[in-house]
C-alpha cells in the first residue's frame, strides 16, 4: 500500500475526507495510485470519504460535445462522445478487477454515455443550449469516474460505494455557479452518508456537482471539487480534508515561471483565501469558508508521492522571516481609467462608475484611487472590456459632455501581480522590498493596491515584464529574506 506521513487515528471517530483531482484519477495507472492510497488510510482505521473530480480533460471533452451539438454539428457531437467512451473504456479494461465487476462496470458507463447523445441530440435538435442542460451534461464526467475509483477500491477489499453528489449537496438555481444550501446539504449528509461511514463503508462522492431542491443537477464552477469536499467536511465535522494533486503542496509561485519555488509547509486560512483569489490554482476559492467556519486542517498533497507532508492550512497564522508566503498572477486582464479634473469633490462618481461595472455582471479585481480624486482605476477580466467600457461611457455620458470627466481609457495586456502573506501585517518594510526588487530591474509598475487585511500587496505591470516581476520578487523576498 502506498503510505502517506501521517499518524494513525484509530480511535478518533471524526471521518477523514479525501479529494482527487482530474490528474490523480486521470487514467488507469493513476486511479490505481489514489486507491492504494486510500486503501492504505483505511488501514489505519477511522472513517473515510472520498470526492473524485471527473478523469483530467474530460469535462473539457464534454463541453466539446454540447457545443457541437447546439452548432449543429452532429458528426461533431457523436465522434467527442466515441472519444469519450473509448477513454473509459480502456481505463476499465486496465484496471485490475475482475472480469464480472468489468462488465459491469463498462455497463454503467455506457448507459452514462447514451444520457450524454441524448442531452446532446436535444441540443442539436433546439440549436441552443441552456446553463441547465450544460450542468446536466458536464456532471457526467465525474458521474462515471467515481464508479471507477468505487469498483477498484472494492477489488482491493475496501468496502466502498459510489454516490452521487445529486444525492447530497442541495444547491439554489444558479447553474454553471451555483450556491450550496448549507443547512439542508448537512441533513443530506446525515441521511445518506453517516450510516455508510458508521458502517466503515467508504464514499466515492462526485466532486463538483449538486442539485436544486427538486433534484436538478447543477455545477459549483470549474474546479468545484475541492469545493465539495470543504462542504461535507464541514458537514461530516471532519478531523481534516486532504486534497490530492500532481505536486508536493501550494508552492511559493509558479514554478513554470520560478524554476526555484519551494513548497510552503504551512499556511492560514486568510493567506490561502488570497491565493486563490489572486490567481494562485491552489484551491476553489470558495473552498475554504466552510473550513473555516468549523476551523478543519486542510492538507494539500501530491498523490504521486503521497510520502511527503505537503501543505498544511488552517487557522493558525505563521509569521514567516521572508515576510511574504507566495507571489501570484492573474492574466488575461484589462486596466480601466476614468479621468477627470472635474471629479476633484463631485459626490457619487465613484459609486455610479461600479453600478455601471455590475450592469455588465463583471468582476473588478483590483481598485486603485488617486488622492487627488481625479482618477479612478480598476481591473476586469478582458473580455468584459467592451461591455464595460460601453456601460461607462453610457453612466457618464452628461460628464463627459461637460468636462467633468476628461476620458475613459482602457490598457490591455497587463498582469495582476500580488505578494502575499501573514507577516506583511506584523512587519515593517515588506512593501518597500518588494518595490525595491522591481525598481533594481527597472520595472514599471502602472497601479498599486493593498488589501485592508493587510495580506496583499497587488500591482499592475506590463505582461511583457511580468514574469521577469515574479521571479525579482521571489528572489528578494521569499529566496534572500530566508537567508
Amino acid at each position: 500500500m502506498a503510505k502517506t506521513a501521517q499518524k494513525k487515528h484509530k480511535n478518533d471517530n471524526k471521518p477523514l475526507v479525501m479529494k482527487f483531482g482530474g490528474s490523480s484519477v486521470g487514467s488507469a495507472q493513476a486511479i490505481q495510485q489514489a486507491c492504494q492510497i486510500i486503501a492504505g488510510e483505511y488501514e489505519n482505521g477511522g472513517k473515510l470519504l472520498v470526492v473524485a473530480s471527473a478523469m483530467s480533460g474530460i469535462t473539457n471533452r464534454l463541453i466539446a460535445c454540447a457545443r457541437h451539438a447546439a452548432s449543429g454539428d452532429e458528426q461533431g457531437y457523436k465522434a467527442s462522445a466515441a472519444e469519450i467512451r473509448q477513454r473509459h473504456s480502456d481505463t476499465i479494461k486496465a484496471l485490475p478487477i475482475k472480469d464480472s465487476a468489468r462488465a459491469g462496470l463498462l455497463d454503467e458507463i455506457e448507459n452514462l454515455i447514451a444520457m450524454l447523445e441524448k442531452y446532446c441530440a436535444s441540443v442539436h435538435t433546439l440549436g441552443e443550449i441552456t446553463p441547465r442542460t450544460l450542468d446536466a451534461i458536464e456532471s457526467l464526467g465525474e458521474r462515471m469516474n467515481i464508479r471507477q475509483v468505487s469498483a477498484l477500491l472494492a477489488a482491493l477489499g475496501v468496502p466502498s460505494q459510489p454516490v452521487d453528489a445529486e444525492r447530497i449537496i442541495v444547491t439554489d438555481q444558479a447553474y454553471q455557479n451555483a450556491h450550496p444550501l448549507l443547512e439542508k446539504t448537512c441533513q443530506r449528509c446525515a441521511e445518506v452518508l453517516h450510516p455508510l461511514l458508521n458502517d466503515r463503508i467508504v464514499p466515492v462522492v462526485t466532486g463538483f456537482i449538486g442539485a436544486t431542491e427538486k433534484g436538478v443537477t447543477t455545477t459549483l464552477g470549474r474546479g468545484g471539487s475541492d469545493y465539495t469536499a470543504s462542504l461535507l467536511g464541514a458537514c461530516l465535522d471532519a478531523r481534516e480534508v486532504w486534497t490530492w494533486t500532481e505536486v508536493d503542496g501550494v508552492m511559493t509561485a509558479d514554478p513554470g515561471v520560478v524554476p526555484d519555488a519551494r513548497v510552503i509547509e504551512r499556511l492560514s486560512f486568510d493567506e490561502v483565501s488570497e491565493m486563490a483569489y489572486f490567481g494562485a490554482k491552489v484551491l476553489h476559492p470558495k473552498t475554504m469558508r466552510p473550513l473555516v467556519e468549523k476551523d478543519i486542517p486542510l492538507w494539500v498533497k501530491n498523490t504521486f508521492n503521497p510520502a511527503y507532508p505537503g501543505t498544511r492550512i488552517s487557522g493558525d497564522e505563521q509569521v514567516r522571516s521572508g515576510k511574504i508566503s507566495c507571489v501570484t498572477t492573474i492574466r488575461d486582464v484589462c486596466l480601466l481609467t476614468v479621468q477627470g479634473k472635474g471629479m476633484l469633490g463631485v459626490p457619487g462618481v465613484a459609486a455610479r462608475t461600479f453600478s455601471a461595472v455590475a450592469r455588465e455582471n463583471a468582476s473588478v479585481l483590483m481598485i486603485s484611487q488617486s488622492s487627488s480624486e481625479q482618477s479612478i482605476c480598476f481591473v476586469i477580466p478582458e473580455s468584459d472590456k467592451e461591455k464595460v467600457e460601453r456601460s461607462l461611457r453610457e453612466e457618464l455620458a452628461y460628464e463627459l459632455v461637460r468636462g467633468d470627466v476628461d476620458s475613459i481609457h482602457a490598457l490591455t495586456e497587463i498582469v495582476i501581480i500580488t505578494a502575499i502573506g501573514a507577516a506583511m501585517r506584523y512587519t515593517p518594510g515588506v512593501s518597500a522590498s518588494v518595490f525595491t526588487a522591481l525598481g533594481n530591474a527597472n520595472i514599471n509598475v502602472l497601479a498599486i493596491a493593498q488589501g485592508s487585511s493587510e495580506y496583499s500587496l497587488s500591482m499592475v505591470l506590463s505582461k511583457d515584464e511580468a514574469d521577469s516581476a515574479v521571479r525579482e520578487i521571489h528572489k528578494e523576498v521569499i529566496i534572500n529574506g530566508n537567508k
